[in-house]
């Protein structure tokens, strides 16, 4: 009684389950790591007592004997400083996080407030944190820092960037693309103007599955329907919508780089007292949740984020896990169509 009114109760040790339980130590640590050699009942048993007797693992002990720290670094650094608030990567990281603690691992982010008190590179941050791995998604994947950190011996896995050797999770650009145009043409759209984002793996995919989708429908784009706007930037998205509804030939569809970019776009069309969709017909792109309770309904391709959190995940661990026997793959994670109520039927 002394003991634990001073705060020195002994432990419950996997010893005492395997006692209360009457099976070996090895086959508790194995239920309770979820070996699949172990039965159902006999893990339920397990993982009850464990609970009653107040089991709490010891991550310094059980990373002293498995050599891995179960905890995953995330290097998220978003140019517009949206952070987690970035509706897209808010999506996909939280369903990176509940699977990546279903499978029993923690996140930390990689800090990347970067200043002359803190030098330290991504890298030196994930060995001083001894990240079993790393997830990187929305960077600057031309950073050399960022460049370091991937081509390190640590496991890693990329967001829509593929990097030689690296596990990656890529959304098919290509084929969401070619979906929303395809779209577009066969509601009668032949003038169709595209506002992409700034220069990324990301861009030159759609930008090219744009260009080849409608010259396969036979449609001819001039330049001046094409132009650069930063991802989530209205400002930018607003003065090129501008520009376009001023061109002699305007278009009657002007597809965007992402949902929350397009709100630019439609403040624009307002302003030029037009109407969506009899004035003009857009489309945006990802499928963000925000869209879906404005009107009109955003005509979007919606990505799957947590298909592509939860695939990243689960080949970051399997990577861990197993590194000898694990394949290095890209996997591509398709999108659907929501046809919405902003491109209109033309005759």
């Amino acid at each position: 009684m002394a003991e634990k009114a001073a705060g020195k109760a002994k432990e419950t040790s996997l010893k005492d389950i395997s006692v209360y339980c009457g099976v070996s130590i090895a086959t508790v640590s194995k239920a309770l790591n979820g070996h699949k050699d172990v039965s159902e009942e006999t893990i339920r048993r397990i993982r009850k007592a464990a609970k009653e007797l107040g089991y709490r693992p010891n991550s310094a002990a059980k990373a002293l004997k498995t050599n891995r720290t179960y905890n995953l670094g995330i290097l998220f650094v978003d140019a517009a400083q949206s952070g987690l608030t970035h509706d897209y990567y808010a999506e996909l990281l939280d369903s990176f996080k509940r699977e990546a603690e279903a499978r029993g691992y923690d996140l930390t982010f990689i800090n990347s407030n970067r200043s002359e008190k803190n030098s330290m590179s991504y890298l030196d941050h994930a060995k001083y944190r001894g990240f079993d791995g790393v997830c990187i998604a929305c960077v600057d994947f031309y950073d050399p820092d960022v460049i370091e950190l991937a081509r390190s011996d640590i496991p890693i896995v990329t967001i829509d960037h593929v990097y030689n050797n690296r596990m990656v999770v890529i959304s098919d650009n290509v084929k969401g693309m070619a979906d929303l145009v395809g779209y577009c043409v066969d509601m009668g759209h032949r003038k169709i103007a595209y506002i992409h984002g700034a220069d990324s793996a990301v861009t030159q995919a759609r930008l090219s599955s744009f260009y080849k989708t409608t010259y396969e429908r036979g449609i001819q784009i001039p330049d001046a329907y094409v132009c650069e706007a930063a991802y989530r930037n209205t400002d930018e998205t607003y003065r090129e919508t501008i520009r376009l509804l001023n061109l002699p030939d305007p278009p009657t569809c002007i597809l965007y780089p992402d949902d929350f970019a397009a709100f630019g776009g439609i403040n624009a069309i307002h302003d030029q007292g037009l109407s969506i969709p009899d004035g003009v017909s857009i489309c945006g792109y990802d499928g963000i949740r925000i869209t879906r309770h404005i009107t009109p309904h955003i005509t979007t391709l919606r990505q799957d984020t947590k298909e592509m959190g939860r695939k990243a995940a689960e080949l970051l661990i399997t990577l861990i896990e197993h590194p000898k026997t694990t394949l290095i793959q890209q996997a591509m994670v398709e999108g659907s169509l929501y046809k919405g109520e902003t491109v209109k039927r033309l005759n």
